[in-house]
């Protein structure tokens, strides 16, 4: 049965904090393969400002493109919308049977993990693997027996800074990978 875990976002775009964490929970963990799943549009953030969703899902195929245990899935763009992370792994479970799915989130999230839908049976069917952020108080649900804190490095890069500075016509350099980076400039995105 291989292990995968899902990281869901909204990758707007994907920067080196979302690759840090992928990275560590694909090299660093039980996980065989991370997948990026990009989200079309998440229920609990406003879809202002958010390119296309094919735009975000070339950006981060090609920040990844040359690493064995990390993945980019469409999945989400060929099931209702917003996106409800439950139907995405009732889906994901049903197509692949011989797959066992771990969702990946930060420490942010499990402070309002219990506002997402059927958050229970998230909790018991599939499990969390738990990234640090800093600011952060303890949830109740840090000591779940599903829920696994894994060891990563403290990072605060956020994908509206980045759009902020180019917008601004700052430096992105070293926030996102060369490639991605080449993409925003090229086409012209958040501009």
């Amino acid at each position: 049965m291989q292990k995968i875990g899902l990281f869901f976002g909204s990758f707007n775009p994907i920067h080196v904090g979302h690759l840090i964490i992928a990275n560590v929970m694909a090299e660093n963990t039980d996980l065989d393969k991370v997948w990026l799943v990009v989200s079309p549009q998440n229920p609990l953030k406003p879809s202002k400002g958010l390119l296309h969703e094919f735009d975000r899902y070339d950006m981060a195929k090609a920040a990844v493109a040359d690493h064995y245990k990390i993945e980019v899935s469409d999945v989400e763009f060929h099931l209702p919308k917003p996106s409800y992370t439950i139907h995405t792994l009732a889906h994901l479970t049903e197509k692949h049977p011989i797959k066992e799915f771990k969702v990946i989130i930060g420490e942010d999230n499990l402070e309002n993990f219990k506002k997402w839908k059927n958050y229970e049976q998230i909790l018991e069917q599939f499990g969390l693997y738990v990234y640090p952020r800093p600011t952060v108080t303890n949830s109740e649900l840090n000591r779940h027996h599903h829920v696994k804190m894994i060891e990563a490095p403290l990072l605060d890069i956020s994908a509206t800074y980045i759009r902020q500075c180019i917008k601004t016509n700052k430096s992105i350099r070293y926030l996102v990978p060369e490639a991605v980076e080449n993409m925003i400039r090229s086409k012209n995105f958040y501009g």
